[in-house]
């Protein structure tokens, strides 16, 4: 009982607004909920909502409020001393006004609640108990109705999923003390016929085909013995496709016209990808594909790690969490080879944002509320954790309406050979981090699976939350065990969870788990939720006995939680326990090395029209300006600026490049060029991307070779050494069982591997993500087009030479460099262009065999100091790329075309060619440099701030530089 004078245990309720009657976040509901239809709304104020409970006294209170709430100068705060008023939806219709309350679900990992509690421990009040989060939105309309808000509420204002609304005022939940239980069940696999092995698959979401079934029906009958649910749910999580990529390992028999054998590929990964990196050999690669992210040299004391991972199932179910926990994710891989987090990267693939909702398939979020819950994903992540975004990009494509793609990237580095991976018997097994929750649970093969229109519901668990208060905690603890020496091998708990990190570190010798010993954020959890649970911020470490005090003194600095909850040994098994159950014992060999190999079939069509492939325009008048503005203002082309600008892309100083170029800071660059701070030598790195799903639905092998050109001549523009570039593949592709869908994956697989040799550039890490599909309720598949993201790290050999896209000084030459063969396959032009001026059919752009003799000689050049600035043809053509190049500088060009047909050389794509500033005093040894390769002068700059176009005489089109501004930074 507490005394007289010590305060009751209460809940609070405290309501922080903005000061300001218009603010962006309100602002920012209001315009989407117009562009859903939801005309009635006229006004919408959003404040946030923060539970307390405790014992607090009123200075306390006063406390929390002043100094960890709010700041008075921009909100004001309104607090209760009851949990809620009860308000109710009659209560909220008589004010004029509706009030709509979003909390989390119960059970739901809600960081900055924990980080509450935390802050107001430091700041000396220990009666806070817990706490919740949430936000309040009061809407106005004339004619508003209690449906009309139900329907914001649930399309916009709350995703259900993860979130509860009410109209009036909500009631908090508050985590309890967790206790687990030990429930297992055994499966009775060894006497299921093929039909049952199926049905046990489908009803625990295995996503395990039959011989996959049958092989683990085999192992358990030499066993003697049925498995248990933790043992099939590992299984199934170790042989997912996300984990193990049976489809990229599997044998392939493909089929191709004209051919009057299938031809035979044993195994596809090895076939392409790996044997291209192989074949190139480069010896500054320290390591590709067998650890959490690819290492290469750097600077003599440095190595370079990155890794890019996609999170696109979990972000079509509930946006911000699926983009925060998949940047979270990479971060720990590149943590996982023992490397510091220097920079993170994006790409994101949405559908248009002007979706009308009659055309949504059921169950599926808009566009628009997935574009901004994703953004809001990666921004808040990567800003909290103190990690600049640097670079990505933004598409959008009716394709990715209900599957959207998220990469999420993250580049690191450490001293060469700190990165220890042979863990010994003896060490213990330590999670460090956050506790284990039910988030999360299947996501490996949720994500291996085709979603459909319950998927939102079936698949709710397998959303994760992220913290990245708690992740940062984790860097600084790793960063400083490393130098110490106090680990012997490190991983994440990604996919999977404890299942695939422990499972992974055990493989080659064994180990066992007390599962016990894993802290929960609530009670029930059973044996296998524990160990498959993939709650994010955890990673686990093989160390020393000798070692754990020294790394507990670290983590009690930081704040960090350290467990200890098994050993490694030399048993050849993994066991796991719970108290003194045993309820999973596996062995190495069968886990590992069991998983039948797939055989395939692969069906690949021949595209309407061979790469390079062109045909004669007809003759009609054209408006070169207005087709030129239409481009610019393409949601693809179209300034990204109002995304980059959320991100925090300057923090740790170490950008050259930055992804915002120009005299204003808002024309695109090629590629960001950064110095990570802990750099020897004068070096830098660029970072750079090639991505076109419009090539792959024409022709998927020259979208691969296009792709890797694209992240090739974006970091050479920049000032990327071409000779010294790696790349990292990232495919996201429908289902790998259909034929057709195969064949479109060998065909870029192939591309991959022509693209890479050609170029001298291995491929050091990759991932793929299959069953990007949804399958509505009315039976009909929406498939992603073939997606492949090539991205590349390029080494600058002195950052203060590194080149920037805008137009420098008047008077400058411009110059075309490169094999110049426009086409309109695949091409933007032919998006913007009316129906009845569609071009005719093309094949996309073709490889030129000098492209890569051009990138040397461009570099050359720069070296010596003769290229003022430089930017790639990529979409929208030569005459985007000269726009884009007048927006940076804010000066004009003056082109002169010499082909026959105007109309492709502005706007026809092609690959492998870029426009080169050149000052009038270095044109000279510049064109020395370029002799006997495609290169020819195409202009010059202006000071007069004018776009011109001309050919033999005749102006084309004649813009100033402020409404190519105005079309460039239209809204998407």
């Amino acid at each position: 009982m507490p005394s007289s004078n010590e305060p009751l245990s209460e809940v609070r309720r405290f309501v922080v607004a903005p000061r300001a009657p218009e603010d962006p976040r309100s602002s920012g509901f209001l315009h989407d909920a117009h562009a859903l239809g939801l005309t009635a709304v006229e006004r919408i104020h959003c404040a946030d909502l923060y539970f307390i409970q405790g014992r607090l006294s009123s200075t306390e209170v006063q406390v929390l409020v002043d100094r960890l709430l709010h700041d008075p100068i921009t909100h004001n705060v309104m607090q209760h001393q009851t949990a809620a008023a009860n308000l109710s939806a009659a209560a909220c219709l008589s004010k004029q006004m509706y009030v709509i309350e979003v909390a989390l679900r119960p059970g739901v990992t809600d960081p900055v609640a924990e980080q509450i509690v935390r802050a107001a421990h430091l700041l000396g009040i220990p009666g806070v108990e817990a706490a919740s989060t949430g936000l309040r939105f009061e809407v106005y309309g004339t004619g508003l109705s209690e449906a009309d808000c139900h329907l914001l509420a649930a399309r916009l204002l709350s995703n259900p999923v993860i979130q509860r609304y009410t109209l009036g005022e909500i009631e908090p939940s508050f985590p309890v003390r967790a206790r687990a239980s030990d429930a297992v069940e055994i499966l009775p696999i060894r006497t299921l016929d093929d039909a049952g092995l199926l049905a046990l698959s489908q009803e625990r979401r295995a996503a395990l085909d039959l011989n996959e079934m049958r092989a683990i029906q085999e192992y358990y009958r030499a066993e003697g013995r049925d498995l248990t649910d933790v043992e099939l749910e590992m299984i199934a999580q170790t042989w997912s496709e996300h984990c193990v990529h049976k489809t990229f390992k599997a044998r392939v028999s493909v089929e191709r016209p004209g051919q009057a054998e299938p031809e035979i590929i044993p195994n596809l990964f090895k076939a392409t990808i790996r044997a291209a990196t192989e074949k190139v050999n480069a010896p500054w690669v320290l390591s590709a594909f067998v650890d959490n992210a690819g290492l290469v040299e750097y600077d003599g004391v440095n190595a370079v790690s990155f890794k890019v991972e996609t999170h696109n199932h979990p972000s079509a179910i509930e946006p911000f969490g699926g983009a925060n926990t998949g940047v979270g994710g990479v971060i720990r891989d590149v943590l996982g080879v023992s490397a510091k987090p220097v920079a993170a990267t994006d790409v994101l693939c949405f559908g248009p944002q002007d979706t009308p909702f009659s055309d949504l398939p059921e169950g599926v979020l808009h566009p628009r509320r997935i574009l901004s819950g994703v953004v809001a994903g990666v921004q808040d992540y990567g800003n909290k954790i103190g990690l600049p975004t640097v670079s990505g990009g933004v598409w959008f494509d009716p394709g990715y309406t209900a599957n959207p793609l998220v990469f999420c990237g993250c580049l690191g580095i450490a001293p060469k050979d700190a990165h220890p991976s042979d863990p010994q018997p003896g060490d213990r097994i330590i999670v460090l981090g956050g506790r284990t929750g039910r988030d999360g649970l299947r996501g490996a093969t949720f994500s291996s699976m085709t979603m459909d229109a319950q998927t939102g519901e079936v698949s709710g668990a397998s959303v994760q939350i992220g913290a990245p208060v708690v992740e940062k905690g984790l860097i600084d603890v790793v960063l400083l065990a490393r130098d110490q020496r106090l680990y012997t091998a490190i991983t994440d708990c990604g996919a999977g969870g404890l299942s695939s990190a422990v499972g992974e570190m055990t493989s080659t010798r064994g180990g066992q788990v007390q599962l016990d010993q894993v802290p929960l954020k609530y009670p029930g959890l059973a044996p296998w939720e524990i160990w498959l649970s993939e709650a994010q911020e955890r990673m686990v470490l093989a160390v020393p006995p000798a070692c754990v005090p020294a790394l507990q003194t670290l983590c009690d600095r930081y704040a960090v939680r350290l467990v200890d909850i098994g050993e490694f040994q030399a048993s050849g098994r993994i066991v796991v326990k719970y108290g003194p159950k045993t309820v999973l014992d596996l062995s190495n060999d069968f886990l590992h090395e069991g998983l039948p190999q797939r055989n395939l079939s692969a069906r690949v069509l021949p595209p309407r029209c061979p790469a390079g492939q062109t045909a004669a325009l007809p003759q009609r008048e054209t408006d070169y300006a207005a087709r030129l503005l239409a481009l610019l203002s393409h949601p693809n082309i179209a300034s990204k600026e109002r995304i980059i600008r959320l991100y925090d892309h300057e923090i740790q100083g170490g950008s050259y490049i930055k992804p915002l170029a120009g005299l204003a800071a808002d024309a695109p660059a090629d590629a960001v060029v950064l110095r990570p701070p802990t750099s020897a030598g004068p070096q830098a790195l660029a970072l750079s991307a090639g991505m076109n799903p419009e090539y792959g639905k024409l022709d998927a092998r020259q979208m691969a070779v296009n792709a890797i050109d694209e992240a090739m001549r974006n970091a050479v523009a920049a000032g990327a050494d071409p000779d010294q570039m790696a790349l990292l593949d990232n495919f996201c592709w429908g289902d790998p069982l259909r034929p057709e869908t195969l064949g479109e994956l060998v065909e870029a697989a192939q591309g991959c591997y022509d693209g890479a040799v050609y170029y001298g550039a291995p491929f050091i890490s990759g991932k793929d993500s299959f069953n990007n599909e949804y399958l509505g309720s009315d039976g009909q598949r929406h498939a992603i087009p073939p997606t492949l993201l090539v991205s590349g790290l390029g080494l600058v050999e002195d950052a203060d030479a590194a080149v920037s896209m805008d137009l420098k000084s008047a008077g400058n030459h411009l110059y075309l460099v490169g094999a110049f063969a426009p086409t309109f396959g695949g091409s933007h032009y032919a998006l913007i262009c009316p129906s009845g001026e569609q071009p005719p059919a093309e094949g996309v752009p073709a490889l030129h065999p000098q492209t890569r003799a051009v990138y040397r000689a461009l570099h050359a050049a720069m070296r010596a100091g003769w290229v003022a600035a430089c930017h790639d043809l990529s979409e929208g053509g030569l005459g985007v790329a000269a726009a884009e190049m007048c927006i940076g500088g804010r000066l004009g060009l003056d082109l002169a075309l010499e082909e026959d047909e105007p109309l492709r050389a502005l706007f026809g794509e092609t690959s492998g060619c870029l426009l080169a500033e050149v000052p009038a005093q270095h044109a000279a040894a510049f064109e020395a440099a370029l002799q006997g390769l495609p290169c020819r002068r195409l202009g010059a700059v202006t000071t007069a701030p004018r776009l011109t176009a001309r050919r033999a005489g005749r102006t084309l089109l004649d813009l100033p530089v402020d409404r190519l501004v105005d079309a460039f930074q239209r809204p998407f």
